[in-house]
């Protein structure tokens, strides 16, 4: 299919009203400019206040910095530079005339042989600093236009997702996912990012996805329209990667995402709640469980990754974690500033969840009602059933302000339903299912220091798309150990990946042969692209690559859980509040008559059903939705390319 321009293909369509919940703007929202009503492409409602810009912090690739910028769109001049590549392997700005330097590298695009040469574009869309890279020699006279494509650019393009989520809010931030790319740009393809397309920046899919929008927007005014788009990020970036092509179908073709996550709502946040409020537990019970079941009951490889998830839930709290370009006045204190701004994934997203208008607060969807904290651990002998109840009877909750309560958390019944409805729990069916997706993981599950990105968070994506489309047979797992890093974009094994989703995509367009999207994206995988994993030594390994099973890939790098799976949760992490049952006493080991009436004690309105679908779970309302205020949103139009 010829590439449709993007502002073109959003051929407006009749969209249905859907009931949310509108309230209040919260302290993080302010009324948009008139024309953010118009534009096809601000569909995230409200923007953000306070709002910190960072263009003054920006270097730009010469090595300069932008000038300074003010509210409320942080906008500067837009700036092209040159750089080029040396023999050396570095990046250096191009020195001024048409004399190619001494040092300057050459490459090869489509056969042909090119300078190294990189033009880089930089500017602001949508409030995020842009960043475009493109092999553009300024000697050969071709200006980059739509009609006029550099003979550099291989006509495809690369987006690039930046990483993190802790104190990603209110502020532009000061850098991008990266454009300088040799692996990429060594290839002939642009590359692309935006500073609020970097998770530490701005930890909201949604606006993630509008940002995106827009800077392709700016791309295609510029460039012309790709053949096609590459998402590409690690962590905080696989999230984007993942979200915008299901919620946001047309603007990726195919992505790559590393140490992945599903989404950070629900397949990270509910992980890190839970270690919360375990680890808080343990700190007021020193002495209840051995180090052996502490770590049974959380379910990670590593001994250090419960405190580590504990610490990592500070995103959940309001007043916790903020970049320093967030005046401290401005911020959310219980005490001294109760409307001042909260630095939560809740309240940063509260257009989508909504917005609680007792409290002006975000609404939250968090919930651990009848959840059997270690389960597994009580039947394989690791704890026995007075350690079990008494574990659960104290575990407890967290508040709005995630403070500790005696007392389960309950998700407000809003934004459980909105976290479903709008896709803000990954659903995959939307667009995930129709694209090549690369998985790819370096190994740090016994890193030894608590880290974040597991393996079993893969299997909860794949899990996803298999409930979505009845298989997950566009998605290729690939791992190898850490030597490299979380996401080295020279590891032979990404290389690999990016080549080979470039080609699945352009065998996916040329299969004009009947069938459903999946089928086709299924159908049309290179055969050399399959799951692998590769040993410390550079073997590979090809094999299904599965959570559990005794494989030479899981003998190298074995899956493990979280503490929702060690309760007999799922492991797509897809069940926010889970239907209750009352509990049959044959289902455990054995209690004797007073630890089974404390038992119900424990759980008076009965523990988890996983063999149920969560209360609410239901597949999004639609793509494209647009947001007109806090939990209010329509189905919006659909790219045709």
């Amino acid at each position: 299919m010829a590439a449709v321009p993007l502002v073109a293909a959003l051929a407006a369509v009749p969209g249905q009203a859907l009931a949310g919940t509108t309230g209040a703007a919260p302290a993080g929202t302010s009324a948009d400019a008139a024309d953010r009503d118009t534009d096809p492409l601000a569909f995230a409602g409200p923007r953000e206040t306070p709002f910190a810009c960072e263009t003054s912090e920006f270097r730009t690739a010469d090595g300069s910095m932008l000038p300074a910028s003010e509210g409320p769109d942080c906008v500067v001049p837009t700036e092209v530079d040159h750089v080029y590549r040396t023999t050396d392997g570095r990046f250096e700005p191009l020195p001024a005339g048409q004399e190619h330097p001494a040092d300057l590298a050459f490459t090869r695009v489509d056969g042909e042989r090119v300078p190294y040469v990189v033009r880089v574009e930089t500017g602001v869309a949508d409030r995020g600093i842009y960043e475009i890279a493109m092999l553009d020699d300024p000697a050969d006279d071709v200006e980059p236009a739509p009609g006029t494509r550099s003979p550099g650019w291989n006509g495809r393009l690369v987006y690039t997702f930046g990483g993190g989520c802790r104190a990603g809010w209110y502020r532009q931030g000061p850098g991008t996912g990266g454009v300088l790319v040799p692996t990429m740009l060594g290839r002939g393809f642009a590359v692309a990012s935006s500073s609020l397309n970097v998770y530490g920046h701005n930890c909201d899919d949604l606006l993630s996805a509008e940002v995106m929008a827009q800077t392709k927007r700016v791309f295609e005014q510029t460039y012309g329209a790709p053949r096609w788009t590459i998402g590409w990020g690690c962590s905080g970036g696989s999230y984007q990667a993942h979200q915008i092509t299901d919620n946001y179908p047309g603007l990726l073709d195919g992505i790559v995402s590393g140490c992945s996550f599903p989404d950070v709502g629900f397949g990270t946040s509910q992980m890190l709640f839970d270690s919360r409020v375990l680890q808080t537990y343990l700190e007021g019970h020193p002495d209840a469980l051995t180090p052996a079941q502490q770590q049974a009951v959380a379910g990670f490889g590593d001994p250090a990754a419960l405190a580590a998830m504990s610490d990592g839930a500070k995103r959940l709290d309001p007043d916790a974690e903020f970049d320093a370009s967030v005046p401290a006045a401005l911020r959310y204190d219980a005490a001294t500033n109760p409307t001042g701004a909260r630095g939560t994934i809740w309240d940063h997203a509260a257009t989508s969840y909504g917005v609680d208008p007792s409290t002006g607060f975000a609404r939250v969807p968090s919930d651990n009602v009848g959840v059997t904290y270690g389960l597994a651990a009580w039947r394989e002998g690791v704890l026995d059933a007075d350690e079990f109840l008494d574990l659960n009877a104290g575990v407890g909750g967290l508040d709005v302000d995630a403070e500790p309560t005696a007392a389960r958390t309950a998700a407000d019944p809003v934004a459980r339903e909105n976290a479903y409805r709008t896709g803000r729990l990954l659903w995959g069916g939307n667009g995930l299912g129709d694209v090549p997706v690369v998985d790819y993981r370096a190994y740090t599950d016994e890193a030894g220091y608590g880290d974040i990105h597991m393996r079993y968070q893969s299997f909860s994506t794949r899990a996803r798309l298999v409930a979505a489309n009845g298989d997950a047979d566009n998605q290729v797992m690939l791992v190898e150990d850490d030597s490299r890093g979380l996401f080295d974009a020279s590891s032979p094994v990404l290389v690999r990946a990016l080549e080979g989703v470039d080609r699945w995509i352009a065998a996916t367009r040329a299969d004009q042969r009947p069938g459903s999207a999946h089928a086709r994206v299924s159908r049309n995988r290179p055969a050399g692209l399959t799951d692998a994993c590769w040993t410390p030594a550079g073997e590979q390994v090809r094999e299904r690559q599965v959570l559990r099973g005794d494989t030479r890939c899981n003998d190298l790098y074995p899956s493990y859980s979280s503490p929702r799976m060690v309760a007999g949760g799922p492991v797509a992490s897809d069940v926010i509040t889970c239907r209750l049952a009352t509990p049959v006493r044959s289902d455990y080991p054995r209690t004797t008559r007073a630890q089974w009436a404390r038992f119900a004690e424990v759980f008076p309105d009965g523990v988890c059903d996983w063999s149920e679908p969560g209360v609410d779970q239901q597949a999004p309302d639609g793509t494209w939705l647009r947001f007109s205020a806090p939990g209010a949103w329509q189905v919006g139009a659909r790219p045709t390319s």
